[in-house]
């Protein structure tokens, strides 16, 4: 087969932060350079990569001016079926919720999650109208869907009212990056950084739907020994109430706030800290719990969305609204080194489960699907 694919959320520069999705993308297309299965691939992104080792996969740059959201939604219905009426590809695989409505032929659509259906007032009102609108359309029109998660999956078949047969899971996976460092690098990184040797780390944008604020609640009520946190995210949508939490439980003194992490250093600080604590209230996948498990950080983590899915029986879940819980799971944790032990393997154990050769086995085969029905 010949296969196009609308990558125009990936980007190859080092300080990209669209986080999650572009990783996504990059594996993808990584795997099938490597192994490209016998088929083709024409790639759509916005710069081409400086290297040409990418394998069986020609790419297309758009420029990077489509780097901006109103010239990339206007180039893909525009600009991008008139280049695929010139390739002739046998399919259109577009890794971000949308497809031209130009495109006639068969189509799979990459849908990561649903949180602008169900949380809407955590988006800015253009962005959920636009991505409403776009996902409902491009749901009706695709011939197959793939997702993160079998929690994606079901909101996908709930809210967009289409056939659970029509809805694949591809599982993504911690970067190779994330895996336990040598015990001399860590100490280095805590000397470099002025850091203690017990601390809790979080990781995600400060945004409601993270639930920073119920983490600090928690942590607020946490008694014996109580050690320093660390937020590692740069700030999002309404993030306000996230400081005057801070200023409100009197925790100016104990909690770091440090921005946007490389993630080259984000291994580092995993394999730091004595414990993650990610307490989110809607993740389409949750690829922070299965980082800091490849690292064999002790995890508390959510019941919500997809999270159990992520850490199966390595981390604590606790429902993400009970304070109380999460605050006695945490010291349980913290002052536990047995316990900590015992997650440290089973966190490696289960995030080994996860591989990006898997997920894009199963993208393989959605596309046969798709080709074929």
């Amino acid at each position: 087969m010949r296969i196009a694919l609308n990558a125009q959320l990936l980007s190859f520069a080092e300080t990209y932060r669209s986080g999650g999705i572009s990783r996504v993308i990059y594996h993808l297309l990584a795997e099938l350079g490597r192994d490209p299965r016998g088929h083709t691939f024409d790639v759509f992104v916005p710069t081409a990569p400086a290297t040409n080792g990418w394998g069986g996969l020609t790419f297309h740059p758009s420029g990077g001016h489509t780097m901006r959201p109103a010239i990339r939604i206007v180039w893909e219905q525009t600009i991008l079926p008139r280049e695929l009426a010139r390739l002739g590809p046998d399919l259109l695989h577009g890794t971000a919720y949308a497809l031209p409505v130009g495109w006639p032929g068969p189509g799979v659509v990459t849908m990561y999650d649903l949180s602008f259906l169900r949380f809407p007032n955590a988006f800015k009102p253009a962005n959920r109208i636009y991505l409403t609108a776009t996902t409902r359309a491009t749901a009706r029109r695709a011939r197959r869907i793939l997702t993160i998660s079998e929690h994606a999956r079901r909101d996908i078949v709930r809210f967009l009212s289409v056939p659970e047969q029509r809805v694949d899971v591809a599982y993504p996976a911690a970067e190779v990056r994330y895996h336990r460092l040598p015990a001399e690098q860590v100490r280095a990184f805590r000397v470099a950084h002025d850091l203690p040797e017990v601390f809790v780390f979080a990781v995600g944008t400060l945004e409601p739907r993270k639930n920073l604020v119920g983490l600090l609640h928690a942590y607020a009520r946490v008694r014996a020994k109580r050690p320093p946190l660390y937020v590692a995210g740069g700030v999002g949508w309404r993030f306000s109430p996230i400081f005057d939490t801070v200023r409100q439980l009197h925790l100016t003194d104990d909690v770091h706030f440090l921005g946007f992490v490389p993630e080259d250093e984000l291994p580092l600080w995993y394999n730091a800290a004595r414990l993650f604590a990610f307490p989110s209230l809607y993740e389409g996948f949750g690829l922070p719990v299965l980082e800091a498990m490849a690292c064999g950080t002790p995890v508390v983590t959510s019941t919500a969305a997809s999270l159990p899915e992520v850490a199966g029986k390595a981390a604590v879940l606790v429902p993400p609204q009970d304070t109380d819980r999460l605050a006695h799971e945490m010291e349980r944790v913290l002052g536990d080194p047995q316990l900590q032990t015992e997650m440290r393997a089973a966190g490696r154990i289960q995030a080994s489960r996860f591989s990006w050769r898997a997920m894009t086995d199963q993208t393989v085969t959605t596309y046969s699907r798709a080709v074929g029905g």
